[in-house]
Protein backbone atom coordinates (compact mmCIF):
# COMPACT_ATOMS: atom_id res chain seq x y z
CA UNK A 1 0.00 0.00 0.00
CA UNK A 2 1.19 3.45 -1.13
CA UNK A 3 1.33 5.52 2.30
CA UNK A 4 1.47 9.35 2.75
CA UNK A 5 2.73 10.83 6.16
CA UNK A 6 0.93 13.99 7.40
CA UNK A 7 3.14 16.18 9.41
CA UNK A 8 0.93 18.22 11.90
CA UNK A 9 2.12 21.25 14.39
CA UNK A 10 -0.04 21.96 16.51
CA UNK A 11 -0.09 23.76 19.96
CA UNK A 12 -3.92 24.82 20.30
CA UNK A 13 -7.39 24.84 18.70
CA UNK A 14 -7.91 21.24 19.78
CA UNK A 15 -10.96 21.11 18.76
CA UNK A 16 -10.03 21.69 14.83
CA UNK A 17 -7.34 19.20 15.14
CA UNK A 18 -9.66 16.76 16.27
CA UNK A 19 -11.80 17.67 13.11
CA UNK A 20 -8.90 17.01 11.01
CA UNK A 21 -7.50 14.01 12.55
CA UNK A 22 -11.20 12.30 11.76
CA UNK A 23 -10.63 13.44 7.90
CA UNK A 24 -7.25 12.06 7.99
CA UNK A 25 -8.20 8.93 9.54
CA UNK A 26 -7.78 6.70 6.87
CA UNK A 27 -5.49 3.70 6.32
CA UNK A 28 -3.12 5.07 3.32
CA UNK A 29 -2.05 8.08 6.30
CA UNK A 30 -0.06 7.96 9.33
CA UNK A 31 -0.26 10.77 10.84
CA UNK A 32 3.07 12.67 12.96
CA UNK A 33 1.42 15.26 15.91
CA UNK A 34 4.13 17.47 17.38
CA UNK A 35 2.87 19.69 20.35
CA UNK A 36 4.35 22.56 20.83
CA UNK A 37 6.83 21.80 24.48
CA UNK A 38 4.87 24.77 26.26
CA UNK A 39 1.58 22.30 26.53
CA UNK A 40 1.85 21.31 30.06
CA UNK A 41 -0.74 18.27 28.91
CA UNK A 42 -1.02 17.21 25.29
CA UNK A 43 -5.09 15.70 24.43
CA UNK A 44 -5.17 12.60 24.16
CA UNK A 45 -6.90 11.56 20.46
CA UNK A 46 -7.19 8.47 18.93
CA UNK A 47 -7.99 7.15 15.38
CA UNK A 48 -9.21 4.09 13.99
CA UNK A 49 -7.81 3.29 11.05
CA UNK A 50 -4.40 5.48 10.34
CA UNK A 51 -1.37 4.87 12.51
CA UNK A 52 -1.23 7.80 14.86
CA UNK A 53 2.42 8.83 16.34
CA UNK A 54 2.67 12.20 19.11
CA UNK A 55 6.21 13.21 18.95
CA UNK A 56 8.34 12.68 22.38
CA UNK A 57 11.17 15.01 21.69
CA UNK A 58 9.08 18.57 21.38
CA UNK A 59 10.42 21.86 20.47
CA UNK A 60 9.48 25.35 22.68
CA UNK A 61 8.41 26.67 19.59
CA UNK A 62 8.65 30.59 19.33
CA UNK A 63 6.61 32.65 16.85
CA UNK A 64 9.22 34.10 13.70
CA UNK A 65 12.25 31.68 15.63
CA UNK A 66 14.34 28.93 14.43
CA UNK A 67 12.56 26.86 16.71
CA UNK A 68 9.75 26.08 14.20
CA UNK A 69 11.95 24.83 11.94
CA UNK A 70 13.72 22.44 14.35
CA UNK A 71 10.17 20.99 14.87
CA UNK A 72 9.32 20.62 11.39
CA UNK A 73 12.95 18.99 10.58
CA UNK A 74 11.70 16.54 14.16
CA UNK A 75 8.54 15.64 11.85
CA UNK A 76 10.43 14.85 8.75
CA UNK A 77 13.08 13.26 10.80
CA UNK A 78 10.68 10.82 12.70
CA UNK A 79 8.42 9.86 9.97
CA UNK A 80 11.14 9.19 7.33
CA UNK A 81 12.95 6.67 9.95
CA UNK A 82 9.62 4.81 9.73
CA UNK A 83 9.54 4.15 5.82
CA UNK A 84 9.69 6.45 2.35
CA UNK A 85 6.05 7.77 2.08
CA UNK A 86 4.71 9.05 -1.23
CA UNK A 87 4.25 12.19 0.20
CA UNK A 88 5.13 14.36 3.67
CA UNK A 89 2.02 17.16 4.01
CA UNK A 90 3.13 19.28 6.45
CA UNK A 91 -0.16 20.79 8.10
CA UNK A 92 -0.77 22.86 11.30
CA UNK A 93 -3.33 22.40 13.71
CA UNK A 94 -5.62 24.30 12.50
CA UNK A 95 -6.27 23.17 9.01
CA UNK A 96 -8.47 21.07 7.06
CA UNK A 97 -8.68 18.80 3.68
CA UNK A 98 -11.21 20.22 1.53
CA UNK A 99 -11.40 17.22 -0.49
CA UNK A 100 -12.41 13.05 0.55
CA UNK A 101 -9.31 11.24 0.67
CA UNK A 102 -9.59 8.90 -2.47
CA UNK A 103 -9.37 12.37 -4.32
CA UNK A 104 -6.08 14.08 -2.44
CA UNK A 105 -4.32 10.39 -2.86
CA UNK A 106 -5.78 10.64 -6.50
CA UNK A 107 -4.32 13.81 -6.87
CA UNK A 108 -1.03 13.08 -5.83
CA UNK A 109 -0.55 9.39 -7.47
CA UNK A 110 -1.73 11.64 -10.47
CA UNK A 111 1.30 13.96 -10.31
CA UNK A 112 3.89 12.12 -8.47
CA UNK A 113 7.51 12.88 -8.60
CA UNK A 114 6.44 16.91 -8.45
CA UNK A 115 6.84 18.94 -5.35
CA UNK A 116 4.05 21.00 -3.83
CA UNK A 117 5.74 23.96 -2.23
CA UNK A 118 4.45 27.10 -2.76
CA UNK A 119 6.86 29.88 -3.83
CA UNK A 120 6.06 33.73 -3.65
CA UNK A 121 5.82 36.03 -6.72
CA UNK A 122 4.52 38.72 -3.89
CA UNK A 123 7.29 38.58 -1.52
CA UNK A 124 10.15 41.59 -2.45
CA UNK A 125 14.15 41.00 -2.34
CA UNK A 126 13.74 43.63 0.44
CA UNK A 127 11.75 42.01 2.82
CA UNK A 128 14.04 38.77 2.50
CA UNK A 129 17.10 41.05 2.84
CA UNK A 130 15.22 42.18 6.39
CA UNK A 131 14.41 38.66 7.49
CA UNK A 132 17.16 36.51 6.33
CA UNK A 133 20.39 38.65 5.11
CA UNK A 134 20.12 40.80 8.66
CA UNK A 135 21.27 39.41 12.52
CA UNK A 136 17.45 39.99 14.82
CA UNK A 137 18.57 39.76 18.47
CA UNK A 138 16.52 38.76 20.56
CA UNK A 139 14.36 35.79 18.20
CA UNK A 140 12.66 33.89 21.22
CA UNK A 141 10.81 36.77 21.93
CA UNK A 142 9.77 38.56 19.09
CA UNK A 143 5.99 38.34 20.58
CA UNK A 144 6.39 37.97 24.08
CA UNK A 145 7.01 39.87 26.79
CA UNK A 146 5.44 43.25 28.58
CA UNK A 147 6.40 46.06 30.07
CA UNK A 148 10.13 47.84 30.19
CA UNK A 149 12.41 44.84 29.32
CA UNK A 150 9.58 44.16 26.53
CA UNK A 151 10.23 47.61 25.27
CA UNK A 152 13.80 47.84 25.42
CA UNK A 153 13.91 44.19 23.12
CA UNK A 154 12.23 46.02 20.87
CA UNK A 155 14.23 49.10 20.93
CA UNK A 156 17.97 47.58 21.06
CA UNK A 157 16.54 44.90 18.11
CA UNK A 158 15.15 47.70 16.24
CA UNK A 159 18.52 49.85 16.23
CA UNK A 160 20.59 46.93 16.00
CA UNK A 161 18.96 46.45 12.09
CA UNK A 162 18.95 50.37 11.74
CA UNK A 163 22.78 49.89 12.16
CA UNK A 164 23.24 46.68 9.75
CA UNK A 165 21.16 48.75 6.96
CA UNK A 166 23.00 52.10 7.51
CA UNK A 167 26.34 50.21 7.39
CA UNK A 168 25.47 47.56 4.60
CA UNK A 169 26.29 44.97 6.92
CA UNK A 170 24.65 41.64 5.43
CA UNK A 171 24.82 38.02 6.16
CA UNK A 172 24.12 34.88 3.91
CA UNK A 173 24.96 37.46 1.21
CA UNK A 174 25.47 34.63 -1.45
CA UNK A 175 22.54 32.69 -1.24
CA UNK A 176 19.27 32.94 -3.42
CA UNK A 177 16.58 32.73 -1.09
CA UNK A 178 12.74 32.07 -2.24
CA UNK A 179 9.82 32.63 0.41
CA UNK A 180 6.19 30.68 0.86
CA UNK A 181 3.70 28.70 2.94
CA UNK A 182 5.14 27.02 5.47
CA UNK A 183 2.83 24.21 4.75
CA UNK A 184 3.79 21.92 1.71
CA UNK A 185 3.36 18.38 0.28
CA UNK A 186 6.80 16.83 -0.90
CA UNK A 187 8.03 13.59 -2.19
CA UNK A 188 10.71 11.07 -0.10
CA UNK A 189 13.21 11.90 -2.44
CA UNK A 190 12.83 15.77 -1.46
CA UNK A 191 12.88 14.90 2.14
CA UNK A 192 15.82 12.66 2.28
CA UNK A 193 17.25 15.65 0.29
CA UNK A 194 16.90 17.95 2.77
CA UNK A 195 17.19 15.75 6.31
CA UNK A 196 21.44 16.12 6.05
CA UNK A 197 21.08 19.27 5.78
CA UNK A 198 19.85 20.09 9.19
CA UNK A 199 22.58 21.47 10.95
CA UNK A 200 23.71 23.69 8.38
CA UNK A 201 20.12 25.30 8.05
CA UNK A 202 19.21 25.76 11.48
CA UNK A 203 23.22 27.82 11.70
CA UNK A 204 21.95 29.95 8.27
CA UNK A 205 18.75 30.43 9.87
CA UNK A 206 20.05 31.73 13.25
CA UNK A 207 18.76 34.77 14.53
CA UNK A 208 16.76 35.49 11.43
CA UNK A 209 12.95 36.46 11.01
CA UNK A 210 10.32 34.26 9.85
CA UNK A 211 12.41 31.43 8.02
CA UNK A 212 9.96 28.55 8.42
CA UNK A 213 8.39 30.50 5.40
CA UNK A 214 11.83 30.46 3.89
CA UNK A 215 14.16 27.47 4.08
CA UNK A 216 11.87 24.79 2.59
CA UNK A 217 11.64 27.35 -0.71
CA UNK A 218 15.41 28.05 -0.82
CA UNK A 219 16.52 24.42 -0.47
CA UNK A 220 14.42 23.38 -3.41
CA UNK A 221 14.83 26.58 -5.66
CA UNK A 222 18.92 26.33 -5.05
CA UNK A 223 18.67 22.15 -6.21
CA UNK A 224 17.97 19.94 -8.39
CA UNK A 225 14.09 19.54 -7.11
CA UNK A 226 13.48 23.09 -9.09
CA UNK A 227 12.07 21.65 -12.34
CA UNK A 228 9.66 19.02 -10.22
CA UNK A 229 7.91 22.12 -8.82
CA UNK A 230 4.42 21.80 -9.38
CA UNK A 231 3.54 25.37 -9.87
CA UNK A 232 6.17 28.05 -9.05
CA UNK A 233 4.11 31.00 -10.36
CA UNK A 234 0.72 30.55 -8.35
CA UNK A 235 2.04 30.11 -4.16
CA UNK A 236 -1.50 28.37 -3.55
CA UNK A 237 -1.96 26.56 -6.51
CA UNK A 238 1.96 25.16 -5.62
CA UNK A 239 1.58 23.89 -2.28
CA UNK A 240 -2.60 22.98 -3.28
CA UNK A 241 -3.83 25.16 0.12
CA UNK A 242 -6.25 27.96 0.02
CA UNK A 243 -5.15 30.15 2.76
CA UNK A 244 -6.81 33.45 4.71
CA UNK A 245 -4.74 35.83 4.10
CA UNK A 246 -6.76 39.20 3.92
CA UNK A 247 -4.33 42.94 3.95
CA UNK A 248 -1.62 40.78 4.84
CA UNK A 249 -3.37 38.98 8.22
CA UNK A 250 -3.89 35.69 8.50
CA UNK A 251 -7.50 35.58 9.32
CA UNK A 252 -9.90 32.29 10.17
CA UNK A 253 -12.42 31.35 8.08
CA UNK A 254 -16.10 32.01 8.68
CA UNK A 255 -19.08 30.10 7.85
CA UNK A 256 -19.91 32.99 5.21
CA UNK A 257 -16.33 31.48 3.13
CA UNK A 258 -18.11 27.82 2.62
CA UNK A 259 -19.04 28.61 -1.04
CA UNK A 260 -15.78 30.21 -1.48
CA UNK A 261 -13.91 27.09 0.04
CA UNK A 262 -15.92 24.13 -1.55
CA UNK A 263 -15.50 26.09 -4.66
CA UNK A 264 -11.50 25.67 -4.84
CA UNK A 265 -9.87 22.90 -6.24
CA UNK A 266 -7.21 23.09 -3.27
CA UNK A 267 -6.48 20.24 -1.22
CA UNK A 268 -6.53 21.85 1.30
CA UNK A 269 -7.21 25.22 3.88
CA UNK A 270 -6.39 27.39 6.38
CA UNK A 271 -6.53 28.97 9.35
CA UNK A 272 -9.69 27.76 10.90
CA UNK A 273 -11.32 28.37 14.32
CA UNK A 274 -13.10 26.57 17.07
CA UNK A 275 -15.64 29.75 17.41
CA UNK A 276 -17.11 28.68 14.30
CA UNK A 277 -18.33 25.31 14.96
CA UNK A 278 -20.92 25.41 12.48
CA UNK A 279 -18.30 26.15 9.57
CA UNK A 280 -15.74 22.84 11.39
CA UNK A 281 -19.29 20.54 10.52
CA UNK A 282 -19.97 21.97 7.39
CA UNK A 283 -16.49 21.40 5.92
CA UNK A 284 -15.57 18.29 7.71
CA UNK A 285 -18.72 17.07 6.11
CA UNK A 286 -17.88 18.00 2.35
CA UNK A 287 -14.34 16.53 2.82
CA UNK A 288 -15.91 13.11 4.04
CA UNK A 289 -18.14 12.82 0.59
CA UNK A 290 -16.91 10.29 -1.11
CA UNK A 291 -16.23 10.96 -4.85
CA UNK A 292 -18.14 9.05 -7.46
CA UNK A 293 -14.93 8.74 -9.50
CA UNK A 294 -11.77 10.43 -9.20
CA UNK A 295 -11.68 13.49 -11.54
CA UNK A 296 -8.88 15.67 -10.08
Amino acid sequence: MVKHAFLILAHNEFSVLEKLLYCLDDERNDIYIHFDKKLDQMPDFQVQRARLVVLSDRVDVRWGDVSMIQAEYNLFETAAAQQAYAYYHVLSGVDLPLKHQDDVHAFFHKHQGREFIGISKAATEREIDRKVRRTHLYPRQFRSGKGIVAIWRKTVRALFLRIQFLLNIKRNADLVFKKGPQWISVTDDFVRYILPKKEAVLKTYQKTFCSDEIFIQTLCWNSCFRPRLFNSSDEMRGCQRIIGWKDGELIAWTDDDFDKLTASDMLFARKFSSSDKALLERVVNHANIKPIHNAI
